[in-house]
């Protein structure tokens, strides 16, 4: 069952904390749908988002995402059409979720047996409590901060959150080269979803399928 298990390096971890898209779920083309409608009905631009210019940007910040997408128009534009975009995104995932990926929904109602749980993201405000209403994963959820909140770099978030909720052995569960850095700067252990959006070469402990974490819970 664990044979694409992959540990380089001991974890000894009294809490885990997980980003979202391209971990938990993908809600890549729910969100280009919606960034599509936004992008018609507000401004004079062709919507033309499609999986592949979107994927790409998952896990930046939302700044970040702006600077991409909209460089044509001035800044003070741009974030408003950001805030537009990201409005029409957290109603339109009510209705049109993310996709979960296998085992994530059970594996983390099994680790929250065992372990504190967690969710850090360069997301909007709203954006991981939808996720988690539409998956029903919120009772196992014990707290979540995201980059909407802080306006802050993931290391950053990630140690507002370790701070406030007194963690001492975090680990880290994301996808992107970008979640293995900050997790590097706030110096804490960093296991990578390699099913996901990105890609991390140089990952010491890496899982092929969500419900691997299980395997790395028991060690």
């Amino acid at each position: 069952m664990y044979a694409s298990l992959k540990i380089k390096e001991e974890i000894n971890m009294d809490s885990i904390i997980f980003d979202v898209d391209g971990t938990l779920w993908d809600s890549v083309d729910p969100v280009a749908e919606s960034w599509n409608l936004a992008i018609a009905e507000n401004t004079d631009m062709t919507p033309d988002l499609t999986r592949d210019s979107l994927a790409w940007l998952f896990g930046k910040t939302m700044t970040e995402i702006a600077d991409a997408l909209f460089p044509q128009i001035p800044l003070d534009e741009r974030m408003r059409l950001l805030t537009i975009c990201f409005d029409y995104e957290n109603r339109y995932l009510e209705t049109h979720p993310g996709k979960m990926y296998d085992g994530v929904v059970d594996t983390i109602r099994e680790l929250s047996l065992r372990y504190p749980l967690f969710i850090v993201s360069n997301c909007q405000c709203g954006y991981i409590e939808v996720m988690m209403k539409s998956s029903g994963i919120e009772p196992y959820i014990k707290d979540h901060l995201c980059f909407g909140e802080t306006q802050l770099s993931k290391d950053q978030t990630l140690l507002q959150l370790i701070g406030k909720n007194g963690l001492k052995s975090p680990v880290y569960v994301g996808d992107t080269q970008g979640d293995a850095d900050s997790c590097s700067r706030a110096g804490i252990p960093f296991i990578f979803a390699e099913y996901g959006l990105g890609d991390v070469p140089d990952a010491k402990v890496r899982i092929a399928r969500f419900e691997e974490l299980l395997k790395i819970a028991d060690k």
